[in-house]
């Protein structure tokens, strides 16, 4: 079969090579890979930064959804043609984030990634796919879809409640229509006009343009002078105290982002003042992934696609998402898959 590598020395260094087909274990299914959705942590372990560079070559990527072609002689959960997603923290099925199964992420430089035709699985790390959505978006589920639903389960917003969303990537999209089909206020933030107003397409009450506003400010003015109930901290770093600014006094962040780096000077005078909570937000247990595909079946909820690209085109794919430009995801389907979005 066809797979791609990497040694962690970049994009340009990603290797198409042909490997020996898996075979499943007998608790394991043989997975084609449909479709797979692009992260901000796969060009971490693609460019080697820090701990995310791989020791020997690895298949990267952690989000996909693939149809079941063969099973072991245990596999009770699963059949042949099933379509399924493979949780991206393969032993964190339930429960609380723990030391024991806090290890090796789908896609991580240790464990191996979904950049592939096929791929094994153990039957307690899938679920199945939602059965609404196409396998492009179907595939973005597990990391962007998951982080945004764990967020919002732990900060709980309420009807009516304002949520500020910081960014308009993956999970902040994600978090930004689960959050409306929950009955919040919404409010998303970006440096472009034009992706603001692709936003409120998705039904948010309000954007803001960090560029050219104060955001805190802005959010203040949105809720008589409250704040936000609720703020998705995508971006992390120093964003941090904008995020404490925005927000009411006993209000929550999920913080979830590491784009603007994963150290900062913030003003912990803030977190006094505004009596906040902040949950520190780590994708989602296989638990969540099930939660999240019912809730899109039952909403309806269509995820964002910005394009789609060929099996051959994986290293533009990449290239894209690393500019920055794009809104939704960037995906990867493979020539079984059907989408019509973007230059595939």
């Amino acid at each position: 079969m066809q797979a791609w590598t990497t040694f962690g020395d970049g994009i340009a260094a990603l290797r198409a090579v042909t490997v020996e087909l898996p075979t499943p274990g007998p608790a394991e299914v043989l997975v084609r890979v449909r479709a797979l959705s692009l992260n901000f942590r796969d060009l971490l372990v693609i460019e080697g930064v820090s701990g995310w560079r791989p020791s020997a070559p690895v298949i990267p990527i952690s989000d996909a959804v693939g149809e079941v072609v063969a099973t072991g002689d245990r596999v009770s959960r699963f059949a042949v043609g099933d379509r399924v997603l493979a949780a991206f923290l393969p032993r964190w099925r339930d429960g609380q984030l723990t030391a024991e199964v806090y290890t090796m992420p789908v896609g991580g430089p240790v464990n191996r990634g979904m950049l592939a035709e096929y791929v094994v699985v153990d039957e307690e790390e899938a679920v199945h796919a939602p059965v609404r959505l196409d396998d492009v978006r179907a595939a973005t589920l597990p990391v962007a879809g998951v982080t945004a639903w764990h967020a919002l389960s732990r900060t709980a917003p309420r009807t009516g409640e304002t949520v500020l969303v910081h960014g308009t990537g993956g999970v902040a999209l994600y978090a930004a229509q689960i959050a409306v089909a929950l009955g919040a206020r919404v409010i998303v933030t970006s440096s472009s006009d034009v992706k603001l107003q692709r936003v409120r397409d998705l039904g948010v009450s309000a954007t803001i343009n960090y560029r050219t506003d104060d955001v805190a400010a802005r959010v203040r003015q949105l809720t008589d002078g409250a704040g936000a109930d609720v703020v998705v901290e995508t971006i992390g770093g120093s964003n941090l105290d904008v995020s404490l600014e925005a927000l009411r006094i006993g209000g929550r962040i999920a913080f979830i982002g590491l784009i603007a780096g994963v150290k900062a000077e913030i003003s912990t005078y803030l977190l006094v003042t505004k009596n906040a909570t902040i949950h520190g937000i780590e994708t989602g247990s296989r638990a969540m992934l099930e939660e999240l595909v019912s809730f899109v079946d039952e909403q309806g909820l269509e995820p964002v696609i910005d394009s789609t690209y060929s099996w051959n085109d994986v290293p533009e794919a990449l290239a894209h998402l690393k500019s920055g430009s794009h809104f939704g995801k960037v995906t990867v389907a493979l020539a079984s898959s059907s989408d019509g979005a973007g230059p595939a």
